[in-house]
């Protein structure tokens, strides 16, 4: 099957829910919703920690949403571009879309095709440092044809070029309010990046970085009987569990996102009868992620973990796999998910057609391990550690706050350690941890530390954005204020070249291989990141609250303007 065919089929598949009848906006009256990582930005151009983006989906959005079947939207254009309709140029270099009349942003001013031009001008901007710039891969340029029409032309055929500007992680931003921010003054533009005015359901009154959002409904929202609620709290902080017993035990709160709690903490919560638990798969993978730089503190400031200092350990391809063959990932799966997880060996889990047949890493080989380190010149010390030319085998191992997660590193520090390897573990507030502060050295794109766990998926049912992530040139590091989506500092040319190919290849079987190939690159193949277990999405509801629907390839508030209390 031929991208241009899917393409050409999909115009008549795209059309939005129907809003629920009820009487006027605001008429369920005010709604909590508590992130126990709390926000600490709402401008996802500067951030990728997904509650961030989250909590910036309720006041800006793209042009285009995915729903829970990962079906394109057309949420601020009147159509999904194709090549039938005309949207899509027949060679597939452009993409034009087409603004619905009317809209407003929440101060009451027109939202224009300029706005779209600056938005992916302020992410471009060869000057500041964009946590999102995998989706601009290949733009040429971004014009406005006129007031309501946007044209995006590529510098090659783009087979999928529903990137830029589609899903949560790639919002508009208003021109007007952001244009004196970009380039190295936007982390400085605090009440910008706040406050940001935008066309959601939702506009910002207050917000308290890594604590408390307080939103009312936006006056000038597209449809007047829309939202329902009149205010919201997003309250933050805390832990899964203190989130997640506030809507199923206490009924404090009315949803609680990310409940990443052991099966038999969750089963015991719902017993109260308060609420229920809502789980999504889509592909979204829990990993640890292999440092490729020195993240020594020896280091001089702006030099830790960056490609000016190779990791002193790392750099052997047996150690790092040796690291993962001493993991039981099925046993992962079963403590920290149940029936919400599966062991995984693939940094893309699904859609199907994208999916690598990779399965070695699934059986544990401690034996294998340790002969690996063996060949690699690491013996063991009389302390039990491994050593190798005068270095011990000592390891930073850092992640989030949560009790899952910590129970991870416990176990995961104890196979580790029957191969002599010994890692130090630090465990960082949510928050702050996928904060985008450039200046906190605790944030998992700083990477501080020699390997880090947590989650991560991309939007849509298309992996191109996500896999274009690891080129050599997103790599965080200071003349990007430490954004940037290439976590790991993986930098190969072979990968990058792929990454160009999969973006012009329109052929579907073709463009799985791609995938695949880049996938196992990034895996079995290097090591640079080390799935364990496919997570489905979770958060819990409260049995008051109708309309939302879990979204596992875009923002869970993707329809938080049709949310409702039930009467």
């Amino acid at each position: 099957m031929k991208m241009r065919s899917l393409l050409l089929g999909t115009g008549a598949a795209f059309a939005l829910l129907p809003a629920a009848a009820m009487a006027e906006r605001g008429d369920s009256g005010h709604v909590n919703l508590i992130y126990y990582q709390a926000p600490s930005i709402m401008n996802p151009y500067l951030s990728s920690g997904t509650k961030d983006l989250e909590a910036s989906s309720l006041v800006i959005e793209p042009l285009v949403r995915f729903n829970p079947k990962g079906e394109m939207l057309p949420w601020l254009v009147t159509e999904i571009p194709t090549v039938e309709n005309g949207g899509i140029s027949a060679d597939l270099t452009s993409i034009t879309y087409k603004l619905k009349p009317g809209l407003k942003w929440s101060d009451g001013t027109d939202f224009t095709a300029e706005d779209v031009v600056f938005t992916g001008q302020y992410c471009m901007d060869p000057e500041g440092g964009c946590a999102q710039s995998a989706r601009f891969e290949g733009v040429k340029s971004i014009e406005a044809v006129d007031a309501t029409t946007v044209k995006i032309t590529f510098d090659e055929p783009k087979a999928y070029p529903y990137l830029a500007f589609a899903s949560y992680e790639s919002p508009i931003l208003q021109k007007a309010q952001f244009e004196n921010c970009t380039g190295t003054k936007a982390p400085t533009c605090s009440e910008q990046n706040f406050k940001p005015i935008g066309t959601g359901a939702f506009k910002v009154d207050e917000f308290r970085p890594n604590d408390v959002i307080s939103l009312s409904a936006n006056d000038n929202y597209r449809d007047p009987a829309l939202p329902h609620f009149k205010t919201m709290t997003l309250k933050g902080g805390g832990d899964a569990a203190a989130a997640a017993r506030s809507v199923l035990e206490t009924g404090e709160f009315d949803y609680a996102w990310n409940t990443q709690l052991a099966p038999e903490v969750l089963d015991q919560m719902l017993k109260a009868g308060k609420g229920t638990s809502e789980v999504a798969f889509g592909s979204l993978v829990e990993r640890i992620e292999i440092n490729w730089t020195d993240p020594s503190a020896s280091l001089p400031e702006g030099e830790r973990s960056t490609a000016k200092h190779p990791h002193p350990i790392f750099g052997d391809e047996k150690v790092r796999k040796a690291l993962s063959m001493a993991i039981d990932r099925q046993l992962l799966a079963d403590v920290g998910y149940g029936n919400r997880g599966q062991p995984t060996c693939n940094l893309v889990p699904a859609p199907e057609n994208y999916a690598s047949s990779n399965t070695e890493c699934l059986t544990q080989d401690i034996e294998g391990a340790k002969k690996l380190l063996d060949e690699a010149g690491w013996k063991v010390g009389s302390d039990g550690i491994r050593e190798k030319d005068g270095k011990k085998f000592n390891i930073l191992y850092q992640t989030s706050t949560n009790a899952v997660r910590q129970d991870y590193q416990s176990i995961i520090k104890q196979w580790w350690a029957e191969i002599g390897v010994n890692a130090e573990l630090k465990n960082v507030d949510g928050s702050v941890y996928f904060g985008g502060d450039p200046g906190s050295p605790d944030t998992f794109q700083k990477f501080y530390a020699d390997v880090e766990m947590y989650a991560n998926n991309f939007a849509g049912t298309d992996p191109e954005q996500y896999l274009a992530m690891y080129t050599c040139d997103k790599a965080p590091r200071p003349e990007t204020g430490w954004q940037g989506e290439n976590i790991n500092r993986y930098c190969d040319e072979a990968y990058d070249k792929l990454v160009v190919e999969l973006g012009k290849t329109s052929d579907l079987e073709k463009r799985g291989e791609l995938a695949k190939k880049m996938n196992d690159m990034l895996t079995k193949d290097t090591m640079t990141i080390i799935p364990l277990v496919y997570r489905g999405t979770a958060s819990a509801k409260s049995n008051s609250l109708i309309g939302s629907q879990i979204n596992a390839w875009d923002s869970e508030l993707w329809n938080v303007a049709e949310w409702s209390r039930a009467k």
